[in-house]
């Protein structure tokens, strides 16, 4: 399993002291979960759409924090499985590899739908989040991962979706990394380059990088930089 390395949350550039330091645990306390899966009904369930992808059409009931029950609530939900991304980071170079390639759900970006990203896959029934990393970025960027570190997972976007997103950093040798990727059958097309770190998080910073799992890994790596070089301190200069 991947390990973590992950001692701060990112805003910008800024490390925020856990609360507990200041506040005492009875804070931390606030923040579990008052809910869990089953404080919630669900009544009905039907497949509105089956394409690409998939929506179902849901009505359920769930608790009140005041007590009761709420009214029976019509949602849809976008059933889309879990995905591993992964940022490639190369020590002895400080650079990242990132790819670019075409996104549907970027026709209103103001720049390009076209977008710099991570490696990314969906994690398959009875694969790991490490596995899919292995494989996405052999047939994405025809890179070997050679030590791998767990960033964080998080859901994507809650109100209307289950994708929940593995984040992990990769240590990569980036020599001769490059040119064009992605498997034909699915449709594929991809650019991949490598790019200096600091480059790479300007481009963050100017919004040239728009999408979050790029944002999270890059602010990540900005934070952890120390704590990486210090973990494969053998390969860096």
């Amino acid at each position: 399993m991947a390990e973590p390395v992950n001692n701060c949350l990112a805003i910008g550039i800024v490390a925020i002291v856990p609360a507990s330091h200041w506040f005492g645990a009875d804070v931390m306390e606030t923040l579990d979960a008052r809910f869990k899966l089953q404080d919630l009904e669900i009544l009905e369930r039907e497949i509105g759409y089956q394409g690409f992808f998939r929506l179902d059409k849901l009505v359920l009931k769930h608790r009140l924090f005041e007590g009761g029950w709420s009214a029976p609530i019509k949602r849809e939900l976008f059933i889309r499985d879990d995905a591993a991304c992964i940022l490639l980071y190369d020590p002895v170079k400080d650079a990242v590899v990132l790819i670019e390639q075409f996104r549907i759900g970027c026709l209103k970006d103001p720049t390009s739908p076209w977008l710099l990203e991570l490696i990314a896959g969906i994690i398959e029934p009875g694969e790991s989040d490490e596995e899919v990393a292995r494989r996405e970025s052999q047939e994405e960027a025809g890179a070997e991962i050679l030590d791998l570190v767990h960033i964080c997972n998080y859901h994507v976007s809650p109100g209307g979706s289950q994708e929940y997103v593995h984040l992990m950093c990769a240590k990569v040798d980036s020599s001769g990394i490059g040119g064009y990727h992605g498997l034909e059958h699915e449709g594929e097309d991809i650019r991949v380059t490598v790019v200096p770190r600091q480059k790479a998080y300007a481009a963050v910073e100017s919004n040239r990088i728009n999408n979050a799992p790029t944002i999270i890994a890059l602010q990540w790596l900005q934070l952890n930089y120390d704590q990486l070089r210090s973990r494969w301190h053998d390969d860096v200069p």
